[in-house]
């Protein structure tokens, strides 16, 4: 028992850079307060003891404003930042190393009985006020952005965002350097926007890029053919795109963007 609570002590240094000692944050820290409880109550839980269950469910919801019902499982290194309003479901699953912020909502879309919440493979961080709810799975690493609500599984490495959820899958390592070498030879750099945000402007210029690139490599590959087939034929260079020409259209661009 005190390994996993020494685990848990440490789990805060990792993801919590204001933790300054292990007194702060046996003290202060009222997500580790709620696990600790919650372990309490799941063995009454397991072990037949309902009513004493909820009642240490209860007394852990009043002392640190989270809510976990004591049938829900959870693994080691659970860490739970700041915490307030968080609702964890009875057939709630969680795995290792799992992250939850403030407002989470880990709950069901039924009054049946049987598998209701979902369950969260290792590594998965919840970002604050998000609602995830029905029995299925988020897959390992998996992300869930801040206020989104989601009600699908979730690949495993994906992030979710928005109402209703949305998975945006990332974008393999091959067609991201693709992508950046053609943007490179082009002189084009959409303002260091990554490929897993969903900026549809972004995505409709990524898949541009990739069009792009096929097309320089058929017609390279085209010149090549006349030129063993004995043509005489040169192509002329292409002309170069300079930053200058595209000033005022990313000016206005911009001119939408809230200041940094």
């Amino acid at each position: 028992m005190f390994e996993r609570m020494r685990e848990d002590i440490r789990s805060v240094f990792h993801r919590d850079p204001a933790a300054r000692n292990a007194f702060e944050v046996v003290t202060c820290y009222p997500g580790l307060h709620a696990i600790w409880l919650h372990r309490i109550g799941h063995a009454l839980w397991r072990n037949g003891w309902k009513w004493l269950a909820r009642l240490v469910s209860n007394f852990g919801r009043w002392l640190t404003g989270i809510e976990i019902h004591p049938g829900a499982k959870i693994g080691r290194r659970f860490f739970i930042d700041h915490g307030m309003g968080i609702v964890i479901g009875e057939t709630a699953e969680i795995g290792d190393d799992v992250t939850l912020y403030q407002g989470v909502t880990l709950g069901g879309t039924s009054w049946n009985k049987g598998k209701r919440h979902p369950t969260l493979e290792d590594g998965v961080v919840v970002g604050a006020g998000a609602k995830v709810l029905g029995p299925f799975t988020v897959g390992a690493g998996a992300k869930i952005g801040s206020n989104a609500v989601v009600t699908k599984a979730v690949p495993a490495g994906a992030t979710a965002v928005g109402i209703p959820g949305r998975v945006i899958i990332k974008v393999d390592d091959d067609q991201v350097a693709r992508r950046q070498a053609m943007a490179e030879k082009l002189g084009f750099d959409a303002y260091g926007v990554g490929p897993d945000m969903p900026d549809p402007v972004a995505k409709a210029i990524g898949q541009l890029l990739d069009h792009l690139h096929a097309v320089d490599g058929r017609l390279e590959g085209m010149c090549e053919a006349l030129t063993s087939l004995g043509s005489d034929y040169s192509a002329s260079r292409l002309p170069e795109l300079k930053d200058e020409d595209f000033a005022d259209v990313c000016k206005e661009g911009q001119s939408d963007k809230p200041a940094a």
